[in-house]
C-alpha cells in the first residue's frame, strides 16, 4: 500500500469486532512505526502505554463520559499517549518560539500509529474525550494523558465512508 492508499483507507472506526484480538506481530509493527516517527530534536516527548484485556476495558470506560465513545468498549486494544518532558533543546525552542512542540509530536506519533494500523489491516479511532485523572491512575502515568487510540479489527460489514474534506483550492495556497 502506498501512502495515498493508506490515507484513503484509514478512517475513524466506531464498530469493532470484540472477539478478534490484535496479533502481537501487528502490534509490534505499529509500535515500531511509532518509535520511528519524527519529533522535535528527536526528543519523543511522550510515552505510549498499550492496554489490552481488562486494562483496555477500563481505559475504554474512562473515555465514555457523558455518553461519548460507547464503541470503545469493543476495541481489544487501547493505546494511551501521555506527555513527557521535552529534551533541553526542544524545551528551549518551544520557549523561544512560543510553539507547543509536544502537541505537534503527539499528533505525528498518532498519525504514524493509525497509518501503520491501516497497513496491518486494523482499524483505529483517535479519542480526545476522556477522563484524564482516571486514565493516569489506571496506567500509572507521570504525565498528562493527551490522546487515546482505540485499535482492533472493524466488525464485518463496516464500510469505508466517503471522505468529506476541503478541496485543494480551499486548503492550499501556493506562492512563488
Amino acid at each position: 500500500m502506498n501512502f495515498t492508499e493508506i490515507a484513503n483507507m484509514r478512517q475513524s472506526c466506531r464498530s469493532y469486532d470484540a472477539e478478534r484480538t490484535v496479533e502481537e506481530e501487528k502490534l509490534a509493527a505499529i509500535l515500531e512505526a511509532a518509535r520511528l516517527s519524527p519529533s522535535a530534536c528527536n526528543g519523543q516527548p511522550y510515552h505510549i502505554t498499550v492496554c489490552e484485556s481488562d486494562a483496555a476495558k477500563q481505559v475504554a470506560k474512562a473515555t465514555m463520559g457523558m455518553g461519548m465513545n460507547k464503541f470503545a468498549a469493543e476495541a481489544p486494544v487501547m493505546i494511551v499517549i501521555s506527555e513527557m518532558p521535552y529534551v533541553k533543546s526542544a524545551a528551549l525552542g518551544a520557549k523561544l518560539k512560543g510553539n507547543d512542540y509536544r502537541s505537534i509530536d503527539i499528533g505525528i506519533v498518532s498519525a504514524y500509529i493509525t497509518a501503520e494500523a491501516t497497513c496491518q489491516g486494523l482499524s483505529s479511532c483517535i479519542l480526545g474525550w476522556f477522563d484524564n485523572e482516571k486514565i493516569r491512575k489506571l496506567c500509572d502515568l507521570d504525565g498528562e494523558a493527551r490522546l487515546v487510540i482505540a485499535l482492533g479489527y472493524a466488525k464485518e460489514g463496516d464500510k469505508l465512508r466517503e471522505k468529506k474534506r476541503k478541496s485543494i483550492e480551499e486548503l492550499v495556497t501556493r506562492k512563488e
